[in-house]
């Protein structure tokens, strides 16, 4: 097998038939929808902030709408756990939720159950932005174990090192520009107001860096499978021990 740290041709090689482009893009395309949850994962971030805006909207409650928001996204896992689907987009949903609650019954003001969202949506922005000029970009370590290359790519496939690393510029600048509208709208504008621009601004910035991130990898060399390299050093391992013993 060869090693994971020894440099290979894969960044260097040709283009492949329209048919190999064809297979790349379709598994990148099921790499993305499944690293980043798909349509449902997309539901179960949008409705608990959804359900929070409207019954604030409707009736000013700050205990109403937070339990609504928490319960939904309670639901949302059980509904995970029960067609036994991967929940962690959930889970990380309800997480994200309890602590808005938390905030918002701390201090009083609604408006904070959007402040845990917001500074993590800074934090993971900043880390996008430091990971890729640090030469280790986060989308990278993130779809290296969907793609099976783990971090091969860093040394190994800098075809693709260069588009997890513009990958990952993208996700960071456009998740600042997020914080950017956001921020100043949470110190001027009412929670009502405030809350319908952040669902506004919830799946459309996020659809653009995903779609952003498949034009980078459908354009990069194929992901090197490391686990089948192993595979198949483990098999031509016993066949030499079999050999051996056969001598």
């Amino acid at each position: 097998m060869t090693s994971l740290d020894k440099p290979t041709d894969h960044g260097t090689t040709d283009q492949g038939s329209p048919d190999q482009d064809s297979d790349s893009r379709a598994v990148t395309e099921a790499a993305l929808f499944e690293a980043f949850g798909g349509v449902r994962g997309m539901v179960e971030t949008v409705a608990p902030g959804l359900l929070f805006v409207t019954i604030f909207t409707i009736n000013k409650d700050l205990h109403m709408s937070a339990i609504a928001a928490l319960a939904v996204s309670l639901v949302l896992v059980v509904v995970r756990l029960v067609m036994k689907d991967t929940v962690k987009h959930a889970f990380s949903g309800v997480f994200g939720v309890a602590f808005g609650v938390v905030f918002a019954m701390m201090t009083g003001n609604a408006k904070d159950f959007y402040l845990p969202g917001m500074l993590y949506t800074l934090g993971l922005a900043l880390a996008y932005i430091i990971t890729a000029l640090a030469g280790v970009p986060l989308i990278g370590l993130i779809l290296g174990p969907v793609f099976k290359e783990n971090l091969s790519w860093r040394t190994r496939n800098p075809g693709r090192k260069k588009a997890y690393t513009k990958a990952s510029w993208a996700w960071g600048l456009i998740l600042l520009a997020k914080c950017a509208i956001l921020f100043p709208l949470y110190w001027w504008a009412d929670t009502t107001q405030f809350g319908w621009v952040l669902i506004a601004l919830k799946i459309p910035p996020f659809l653009l860096a995903v779609w952003l991130t498949w034009v980078f990898l459908a354009k990069a060399p194929a992901p090197i499978d490391v686990f089948a390299e192993m595979e198949a050093a483990e098999k031509a391992e016993k066949e030499r021990e079999a050999e051996r013993r056969q001598a």
